[in-house]
């Protein structure tokens, strides 16, 4: 494996030295358009994003066939099958297949391979990377998801890749040079011997957030530039060295909004690339998980029209850019171009990638399905957003319980533990009689490490302020609905709440003003703005996620632990799980005093 791998891993480099004056892949040829104007040639390129560890359309956490309420599919051999009959249907005219990142996390398929049997360990090939070489993509754009499981397995992974993996702006510190390809320029054939060609340049940007959401992997390693300024510097440098057409994958949506503060370049940026860079055709874009068909924006210093595409997540969609293409005084020139969407619940899985994973899917499918512990009752996340529920209660105590104990015999020792859990999911359910891993992980989503840090009484009421604004405002009297309770713009993952202190969120009042009940629990004594906790939180929000006030702090604990794996060594330990164990109902939402449930 390790020399296939370097071999692997020379070939890209190879790549990054050869990109600025030699044709990378050849594509096939294209036939030209019949017609009595100028000939035309056409070029299709499609994209993916977001699959997030997506092979199989399979639920692990249900262990069924995935489905949801509008029955869509998912995974890369759902992708596989679209893309496969394209080509077909194109017979050999110039197809390109491009990924706008978000690959190797997001499942326990993925989590597999890199926490129980990491590939930096056994030097197994990353299912991702089986998955997308029978795909055979031409590039894949870093997301900011590649950095979860550090940079040893990032690179052994795009070391395993057949194709380039591209991220212009993250920047090694050492050096001040790109830590990986920038871009590609891919010299496609669109008619056979002696025809012209189209070299075609794709551009990778990855997202800044990384800094923040993976700070404790990439700090003082990298630096992730301003997608705007980064695409201004590549893309005159990819014309001037031949590209013909530039495309750019990004993971970063369109909205121009970040949901972390200002001292980071903007996270979702990518209209404001296409306003603001000359020279780019098309973008295609990541990392919101939305669909956008096709979308036109236009630059404000050429007046061009730039396509714009993202296809939702998981491998539910497609999307389909088609140019058609004119030759004229030696250039080529875009005639016209659109975009499509597909959508995989329209075939079935490509045999050769379901074979390429089959045995790490299945072994994937057995360990989640291992029992952990009992249940005394069933337990559900169904109203966790807007009630106090017992399952939300067993994240935060058993992170409560893994942080005292850490903290015992040390300096923090004599302060309170907080703890601090979102909900994750709205269909997680314990079942009464046996809990699986699946059913833990099906709870707690994310690759999370539990951290502390120490907030004042006046900290915590700021953060708890701040998390309340996930729900609307609700006057006195008005008809509450469970389903349209919460902001849609807030996702359900930045709705905190905190075990160890009482509290009420009255959501008749405005945004900022709605903890009008902070006490010491099981007391009437108000908490005092300069009392000590310590809060067991994620590393995801410690570290900034969510631009939650005050707890961007120097950590007490952190010993790397992931927390889904201390619920799952809990429940081991402890063999039952019972809510009276843990179950403490410590805040609800009220209306004038009055609790809304």
């Amino acid at each position: 494996m390790t020399s296939s791998s370097g071999a692997s891993r020379r070939q890209v480099l190879a790549v990054t030295a050869a990109a600025a004056t030699a044709p990378l892949i050849a594509g096939a040829p294209a036939r030209a358009a019949a017609s009595k104007g100028p000939k035309t040639w056409d070029l299709t390129i499609l994209g993916t994003s977001d699959t997030h560890g997506n092979v199989y359309n399979w639920d692990y956490y249900k262990d069924a066939e995935y489905d949801d309420s509008r029955h869509n599919d998912i995974g890369v051999a759902k992708l596989a099958t679209l893309v496969n009959q394209i080509r077909a249907e194109r017979k050999g005219r110039a197809t390109l297949v491009l990924d706008a990142g978000d690959t190797i996390q997001g499942t326990p398929l993925a989590t597999y391979y890199a926490k129980q049997e990491p590939i930096t360990v056994t030097g197994e090939t990353h299912p991702m990377a089986n998955a997308m070489n029978v795909l055979k993509y031409d590039a894949v754009t870093l997301g900011n998801h590649e950095f979860n499981y550090g940079l040893p397995l990032l690179a052994r992974w795009i070391g395993q890749l057949g194709f380039p993996a591209l991220a212009a702006n993250a920047i090694n510190e050492a050096t001040g040079k790109p830590a990986y390809l920038p871009y590609v320029i891919k010299e496609v054939d669109l008619g056979g011997p002696g025809a012209p060609k189209l070299k075609v340049g794709i551009l990778g940007l990855t997202n800044p957030g990384v800094a923040i959401w993976d700070k404790g992997n990439v700090e003082g390693k990298l630096i992730f530039a301003d997608m705007v300024e980064t695409a201004a510097k590549w893309v005159p440098v990819m014309r001037e060295r031949g590209a013909d057409l530039v495309i750019v994958s990004a993971h970063g949506g369109d909205s121009g909004t970040s949901s972390y503060g200002p001292e980071l370049p903007n996270e979702n940026p990518c209209t404001m690339i296409a306003e603001q860079v000359p020279g780019i055709d098309a973008i295609l874009f990541g990392h919101a998980h939305n669909e956008v068909v096709e979308k036109f924006v236009t630059n404000t210093r050429t007046g061009a029209q730039v396509l714009m595409s993202e296809p939702s997540k998981w491998g539910q969609r497609l999307t389909r850019m088609d140019f058609t293409l004119v030759r004229e005084r030696g250039s080529w020139k875009v005639a016209s171009k659109g975009a499509s969407m597909l959508n995989t619940n329209t075939v079935v899985e490509d045999p050769a990638v379901l074979a390429a994973v089959r045995g790490q899917h299945g072994k994937t499918v057995a360990y989640v399905n291992q029992v952990v512990a009992q249940s005394s009752v069933e337990l559900s996340a169904a109203e966790s957003r807007y009630r106090d529920t017992p399952i939300l209660d067993f994240i935060n105590h058993v992170q409560t319980e893994v942080v005292t104990e850490a903290l015992a015999g040390t300096a923090y020792a004599g302060l309170p533990v907080l703890s601090i859990a979102a909900p994750f999911s709205r269909t997680a359910v314990f079942p009464a009689g046996d809990v699986r891993i699946r059913d833990v992980a099906g709870l707690y989503v994310f690759d999370n490490t539990l951290e502390a840090v120490v907030l004042t009484g006046a900290e915590v009421r700021a953060y708890l302020e701040y998390s309340a604004k996930y729900f609307t405002t609700l006057a006195v009297g008005a008809p509450v609905d469970p389903a349209t309770i919460s902001d849609p713009a807030v996702p359900d993952y930045n709705n905190d709440t905190i075990s160890g202190l009482d509290y009420d969120i009255d959501i008749s009042r405005p945004v900022g003003q709605r903890i009008t009940r902070l006490v010491l629990p099981g007391t009437d004594t108000p908490v005092a703005d300069d009392a000590q906790f310590v809060i067991a939180v994620n590393n995801y929000r410690r570290s900034g996620g969510g631009n939650f006030p005050g707890i961007v702090k120097t950590q007490v604990y952190n010993q790397q632990q992931e927390i889904r794996q201390l619920l799952i060594d809990w429940a081991q330990a402890k063999g039952v799980i019972d809510p009276a164990d843990f179950y403490v109902p410590n805040w609800k939402l009220v209306r004038a005093g009055v609790p809304v449930f």
